[in-house]
């Protein structure tokens, strides 16, 4: 008898536990892999303590979150900044469309040295890589104009799209190589410069503000308009998970992860208000 009791406290206890851990909800992110899915991962227990189980799975290169997103494969994205995500809703349906929630982080552009590490030892042919994809590369390329480098038709801002295509001649004639935004640094041994994105520099072990021979000035329009954030689909904008991302994200805690984990280099800044405590 004393055996069967034990027996049932013991199935009691363990049901109990499986209850509770089955109370929690899931939230499936997909995101890039540094910083995103390093911060995401840092979270989870702060999520779980509010009921949320987080599964993160990293996805290289950009262009499959959104859709995958949109799809209801993923309850949330986190890798893309506004201009990106713009760009994206114009090319799907209003049904497919995505929204921009939690303001997380600004990751500064930078030029990185390949063959050159001077910007005044450019001449005629020399070339720069640039990322592909339209709302990235027309920030690459502002980056590019304002070191001089380069001329933009007038009037061209973060919210336009040009290419190289659109790059007018100067006193230097560069030739300038597009290609996926995870590729650049692979390309350093074979162009003068790139034009890397924060997440890929810090991925291939440069430190944006120690190797970039130019990088964007943290109090421009671009802190602003290239601030990463956690993206969902529009009915999901209120979620009670969505809330407690912001709750979790927007803290001292994770600022000061950002600002002073190695494996950031110092290229990843927080851009957003903390959360008071209740």
């Amino acid at each position: 008898m004393k055996k069967l009791l034990s027996f049932l406290v013991v199935l009691i206890l363990t049901l109990g536990l499986f209850t509770a851990t089955a109370e929690n909800k899931v939230i499936r992110v997909a995101a890039s892999a540094n910083p995103h899915e390093i911060l995401l991962n840092y979270i989870k227990d702060d999520l779980k303590e509010l009921g949320f189980d987080l599964e993160v799975t990293w996805i290289d290169g950009y262009v499959l979150q959104n859709p995958a997103t949109s799809a209801g494969e993923y309850d949330a994205n986190f890798f893309q900044h506004r201009p990106y995500l713009n760009k994206y809703n114009k090319s799907v349906t209003e049904a497919d469309q995505l929204v921009a929630v939690i303001p997380v982080h600004y990751e500064p552009f930078g030029i990185y040295p390949g063959t050159k590490t001077s910007l005044d030892e450019l001449v005629d042919g020399d070339s720069i890589a640039v990322p592909n994809d339209p709302s990235n590369e027309t920030r690459a390329l502002l980056l590019l104009q304002e070191a001089g480098l380069i001329t933009l038709p007038e009037g061209t801002n973060m919210d336009s799209t040009v290419t190289k295509l659109d790059v007018k001649p100067g006193s230097v004639n560069l030739e300038i190589i597009e290609m996926d935004a995870e590729r650049l640094p692979a390309t350093l041994q074979d162009v003068a410069f790139a034009v890397i994105n924060g997440n890929y520099a810090i991925l291939a072990d440069l430190y944006p503000t120690r190797d970039a021979v130019k990088l964007e000035s943290g109090e421009s329009e671009a802190t602003i308009n290239y601030t990463n954030y956690v993206v969902v689909r529009a009915k999901d904008a209120d979620a009670d998970f969505v809330q407690a991302l912001k709750q979790v994200l927007h803290t001292d805690k994770v600022r000061d992860y950002l600002l002073t984990n190695e494996d950031f280099k110092g290229g990843v800044v927080p851009n957003f208000e903390v959360v008071p405590e209740e």
